[in-house]
This record gives C-alpha cells, sequence and structure tokens, in this order.
C-alpha cells in the first residue's frame, strides 16, 4: 500500500515496537474440520504466486505486503520478515484451499508486522466449510490483533482479501481495505469487490454517482482507505469526516451498497467458473498514472487457458514492470498476487451475480 492516510482521519503513532511471536509447526491449529465438510470429489485448481518488495529493483525498501497459500495437502506458503516460508498443517482436511493476500499500511508503522501476525493467525483458524464460520472466525481474529496493537499504543492495520475454498462447492470470500479480486478471460476482466476507500463511503452517502465513484476508484491513484484489518472502520460512519475510528469491521452488503454496487458485497460465496483466471491482488499490481490502460491488457496477458500459471504470473510481472519505468513519475510499490484458475474452458459472459 503506497504511503498515506487512513479515511480522513490523522493519528499520532508511537515507536514502540511489538515482537511478533515466531511460526512453528507444531503451534498450527490442528483441529479436524467440521463434520459437515463435503465428501465430493476434490475440484483441480491451479495456483501461481509472487510477491515483491519492488517489480523493477528500484523502489520500496521493505515489502510491508504478505500472502497466503493453503495447498490440498495442507501445504502452506507466506512470507515471515520477507522471506518465503513453508509449514506443514498435519490435519489440514483433504482438498480444502486458503487463498489470501495482504497490504500492510505503508503510511504508519508496523505494516509489515500486522500483515505477519495476521497471516499467522489466519495459519491457526480452522477450515470452514460455510461462510458464518469463517467469518465469525476472522471478526475474532480481527479483534484480539486489534486489542493487542492498540495495549501496545499502536495504530496500524493491513488489507485481507481471503479465498477459504472447500472441496466442492462456491468459494468464500471475505474482504477488508483496498486489495481485490478481478476474474480474467481472454475476453474480459471484471472487478469482484468494492474498494474500502473514502469514495465508496461517498456512494454509500449519496454524494456521489457510479460514474463518479468508478473515476474516483479505478482510474485515479488513491492512497486513503476508510477500513483495515486489525486497525478498524470509519466507512459506517453517518458523516464522511469521521472522529474516530471504530474497533468493528463495517460490512459492505446489499443493504447498504447503492444500486450500481450491488453484488459486491464484502462476505459472500463465489463459484470459481472453470477457465477464468481469478486474480487476488494488493494495489501494487495497478498503482499506476494510467491503471486502466494496464488492466484492460490482463485478458490478453493472463486470459490464456492452455498457458501455465506460472508463465502468467511472470507476463503479468514483465508488463507491469514496463508500465512502471515508461511512467517515470509514481513510486514503484510492493506488489503481491494470486493466480487461481480451474481447468477449462471460459465462457464468453460476464459473471454470476456481477453487474
Amino acid at each position: 500500500m503506497p504511503a498515506g492516510s487512513f479515511g480522513l482521519a490523522v493519528f499520532a503513532l508511537t515507536t514502540t515496537k511489538t515482537q511478533p511471536t515466531s511460526i512453528h509447526p507444531t503451534a498450527m491449529n490442528t483441529k479436524d474440520a467440521p463434520d459437515s465438510m463435503p465428501s465430493s470429489p476434490v475440484q483441480p485448481l491451479e495456483i501461481a504466486v509472487r510477491s515483491l518488495r519492488s517489480p523493477t529493483g528500484h523502489g520500496r525498501l521493505e515489502n510491508q505486503d504478505n500472502y497466503l497459500v493453503i495447498d490440498g495437502q495442507g501445504q502452506a506458503r507466506m512470507l515471515w520478515r520477507e522471506r518465503e516460508t513453508t509449514l506443514r498443517l498435519p490435519d489440514w482436511p483433504p482438498g480444502h484451499r486458503r487463498l489470501a493476500v495482504l497490504d500492510g499500511m505503508g503510511g504508519h508503522s508496523h505494516g509489515r508486522e500486522a500483515a505477519e501476525n495476521t497471516v499467522e493467525g489466519l495459519l491457526d483458524l480452522p477450515a470452514a466449510a460455510n461462510l458464518a464460520s469463517i467469518t465469525r472466525d476472522l471478526d475474532a481474529l480481527h479483534r484480539r490483533l486489534h486489542r493487542q496493537y492498540q495495549a501496545a499504543g499502536l495504530e496500524t492495520g493491513c488489507t485481507l482479501i481471503l479465498l477459504e475454498i472447500p472441496p466442492a462447492g462456491p468459494a468464500l470470500l471475505f474482504h477488508v481495505g483496498d486489495s481485490r479480486v478481478y476474474a480474467v478471460s481472454a475476453q474480459r476482466v471484471q472487478c469482484l469487490t468494492v474498494d474500502h476507500v473514502p469514495a465508496t463511503h461517498m456512494a454509500m452517502l449519496g454524494l456521489v454517482d457510479g460514474a463518479q465513484w468508478m473515476q474516483r476508484v479505478h482510474v485515479q491513484t488513491n492512497s486513503q482507505i476508510s477500513q483495515a484489518f486489525v486497525l478498524g472502520s470509519t466507512l459506517g460512519a453517518p458523516q464522511l469526516y469521521a472522529e474516530a475510528i471504530t474497533e468493528e469491521l463495517f460490512e459492505l452488503h446489499e443493504g447498504n451498497l447503492p444500486l450500481f454496487l450491488r453484488g459486491l458485497g464484502d462476505r459472500r460465496t463465489l463459484k470459481l467458473e472453470p477457465g477464468w483466471v481469478y486474480l487476488l491482488a494488493s494495489d501494487g499490481l495497478w498503482h499506476l498514472s494510467d491503471p486502466q490502460a494496464f488492466i484492460q491488457r490482463w485478458p490478453t496477458l493472463i486470459g490464456r487457458p492452455q498457458c501455465p500459471l506460472e508463465e502468467l504470473a511472470d507476463a503479468l510481472l514483465a508488463e507491469l514492470a514496463g508500465d512502471i519505468r515508461r511512467q517515470r513519475s509514481q513510486p514503484d510499490d510492493n506488489c503481491t498476487f494470486i493466480l487461481a484458475r480451474r481447468p477449462g474452458g471460459a465462457e464468453d459472459r460476464s459473471l454470476e451475480s456481477v453487474p
């Protein structure tokens, strides 16, 4: 996340440093999966992940992004102190997967630690078979970390995009902040999440329309967010200029989203269509002077169904680095993304429940 402010509030941060605990395989959760976990055949899923301090090698000095990939055999990959680390979760349910991308708040101290501590908490959460259970566990993790950081005198946080993917049935989406999920085919690209930013708050209050929201969120470069995991939220305030951050996360759903954003709630099921590439990413992937020009090239870059995802990830990064070098005006931000794809051919149509 580029250096910036949280919503429209300003906070004085202390320099007290928390010491994150070390990750050890024996410390991870080994709870059995719920009895209701489906026994249907496991659906295959191809995954590729990249996380860079700087796509060009000449940007930021610290990678405050992070990610978590737990595959169907319980093998977990994440960053710990900026290095890739792997763990084996011994009792992870076969065929169950968890994907997450996190972006530490670059404008605040300890953003990297907040993202790391969140990943550590995610490793300890049992596999969830339904939206209610993963939502309950993530809300509890947020509250615990929020109180831990507040007790240390720290006000920081991270974005969180998480897909919980049971062996059968739809994926479970949980979203906080301005990292995003996109779906990409050879013909089109669709954003499946709504950024938790002041422009979205303005849209909820009726202060901007759909075209103005699109311009402010998807065309202009913006470093402000209105909600972060660990830190809390100003998104649900009845006025734009919130005086304080609330501890509880504010969920965007059908009852409070404007009509032009309906279908894009923060916590919902998401069917992973065969052939589509699902991209979970921090904002370093589109922190460009003309982000839409880059994003509209994604169908050509990563919408190729016969090409391995590892090759597509490399092509996407090479294209991003080229755009950063050409613009010569924006900072080279941390960049983290996960590509996921079920085998099959993508149909040339808009995805279900997405406007």
